[in-house]
């Protein structure tokens, strides 16, 4: 179930696609688009990661971290992450532990938005449009 809007995001501490710690606490001041995805390399994840891809310097120039979560390991995340040129990190989620539907965080640790309704080709462009 989605968390709703204005509850703080749940804390986690995980391994990037480069073996790296990552923390959500990391990214304290900054907006932060958790998007979470059931597989690396399957074609509705594949164009979402393209999505946000081609949208990366659109994110980076309004200062958002992009975070891709799925309970891939940390070598599927890296081939996947190569195979497509994804800028971004990929996170690890193995126990299923931060897949808790929660889609923006403001900078503030509050859920800013939420999206259960993905199209997975557009989805980055969507989230441009929502927080813009």
């Amino acid at each position: 179930m989605a968390l709703a809007v204005g509850t703080t995001a749940p804390s986690f501490t995980t391994i990037d696609d480069q073996g790296k710690t990552v923390s959500l606490s990391d990214f304290q001041g900054k907006v932060v688009v958790l998007y979470f995805y059931p597989k690396d390399d399957t074609p509705g994840c594949t164009k979402e990661a393209q999505s946000f891809r081609d949208n990366y310097q659109e994110y980076q120039d309004k200062d958002m971290v992009v975070l891709g979560v799925s309970m891939d390991d940390e070598a599927s995340h890296k081939q996947f992450k190569e195979k497509y040129g994804l800028p971004f990190q990929l996170l690890v989620d193995q126990d299923g532990a931060i897949s808790k539907a929660y889609d923006v965080d403001d900078g503030e640790g509050n859920i800013s938005h939420v999206e259960d309704k993905v199209r997975t080709a557009s989805h980055a462009t969507d989230i441009l449009n929502t927080v813009s």
